[in-house]
């Protein structure tokens, strides 16, 4: 095992092409959680890998603790200051085999059926310590778990005192070896995998996740870092939210097979960003995406402090592909472009993807309604032009946008 928090050359040739023992993969593929703390009625047909994304206390952790107290018989039934149902507890699933489980409370008494798969339920605040929620029963769950704790205890060797990057560590090493030693049939849940790793682990922890799942078993996560989001693979994400309703999970559509090599192409962590914001601004370049912070400035927001994402979609093209994923994921967003009247096909196309209501058009472009005509380092120009913009300076069109994904913002992503 390597000593940092870092991902190791080591570990990602064990990765690629390892050999696992055959195993039975019994993992969930409907999921129904009624009545559990913030969830009054909630449903989720996850895949082998399920990232949870949301806002912080919208209910992410209360579906994990709903899976593991399904798959878990000593799992803590408690309820929570953000209980919402009055009534009893209902946790049902179906496994890819066919079988059924549920969990059920009357009265007190508590009530299964079925035979669970193994779990492994891996809290955040538990993972400095005791890594687990409770300690399996399972004989597969336990050796998984000890490979963590191997991976923890050579990580501490040498140290005079506990460090939080321990758990992190661990972590890497942990799921490496589970890869490695061909753990399979297991369903692992972890909270926020991200904390304390550098953007490159982070990127590392996604893969070794997905190598994880694909090697026959199935893994739950919660997440607040673009750098463990696979927007070509739309099927991994179940956006939650907390409504008048409670927590719900909702699960984008997937997009046409042909974009997959563009979204994969086009997103990067930074794009990514979209599925953990409140509304998104769709801007053709980095020209606007430059200026429009000190639009924000101007009409008195912060753009990061309200939730909203400025995307530079990377030309006019690409904004169709960008509209088209917020809309697969139930993200709000507003779409600024130019008018270029050769392009009337495909402003047309945006228009009736994105809405009238949420189209803001520049006549006939971004620099002649910023004033920045002629000359080059667009860029640098109209980031030293807006700097010191007030509100009645600002372009009308350009304040338009913002107020528009402002109110959609503030709206809590209703559509």
């Amino acid at each position: 095992m390597s000593s940092t928090t870092e991902a190791s050359s080591r570990g990602s040739a064990k990765v690629d092409g390892v050999s696992r023992a055959a195993g039975r993969s019994r993992r969930i593929v409907q999921l129904r959680v009624v009545g559990f703390r913030s969830i009054v009625d909630a449903t989720l047909a996850p895949g082998r890998l399920c990232a949870l994304v949301g806002e912080a206390q919208v209910g992410k952790s209360n579906l994990l603790a709903a899976i593991y107290a399904l798959l878990d018989e000593f799992a803590v039934l408690e309820p929570t200051s953000t209980t919402f149902a009055e009534g009893p507890i209902l946790i049902e699933a179906t496994l890819e085999t066919g079988e059924q489980l549920a969990l059920e409370t009357s009265d007190f008494e508590v009530s299964r059926t079925g035979e669970p798969p193994p779990v492994l339920y891996l809290p955040a605040l538990e993972r400095a310590a005791n890594l687990v929620a409770a300690e399996p029963d399972d004989p597969l769950a336990e050796r998984a778990l000890g490979l963590f704790r191997e991976a923890l205890d050579e990580q501490g060797r040498g140290m005079s005192a506990p460090s939080g990057a321990l758990p992190a560590a661990s972590l890497v090493d942990g799921l490496e070896d589970c890869c490695v030693q061909g753990i399979t049939g297991l369903v692992l849940l972890i909270e926020e995998p991200e904390l304390f790793l550098r953007p490159q682990a982070q990127r590392y922890v996604y893969r070794l996740l997905r190598t994880f799942a694909q090697g026959g078993n199935q893994v739950f996560y919660t997440t607040h870092s673009p750098n463990l989001l696979n927007v070509a693979r739309l099927d991994e994400l179940a956006i939650v939210r907390l409504t008048e309703h409670g927590t719900r999970a909702f699960q984008p559509e997937a997009l046409t097979p042909g974009e997959d090599f563009r979204l994969m192409t086009e997103f990067d962590a930074e794009r990514s960003e979209l599925f953990l914001a409140r509304a998104a601004l769709l801007v053709e370049g980095q020209t606007e995406r430059l200026a429009l912070p000190f639009g924000f400035a101007a009409c008195g927001y912060d753009a990061d402090r309200e939730g909203i994402s400025i995307v530079e979609c990377g030309g006019k093209p690409n904004i169709l592909l960008f509209a088209r994923v917020c809309r697969a994921a139930g993200i709000p967003f507003v779409v600024l472009h130019d008018r270029d009247r050769r392009d009337q096909v495909l402003n047309t196309a945006i228009r009736e993807l994105a809405g009238d209501s949420r189209t803001v058009v520049l006549r006939p472009d971004f620099e002649h309604v910023a004033g920045l005509r002629g000359g080059s380092h667009k860029p640098e120009r109209a980031w030293h032009h807006f700097a010191r913009m007030s509100r009645d300076e600002l372009p009308e069109p350009l304040r338009d946008a913002v107020e528009l994904v402002v109110e959609l913002a503030r709206e809590g992503g209703s559509e």
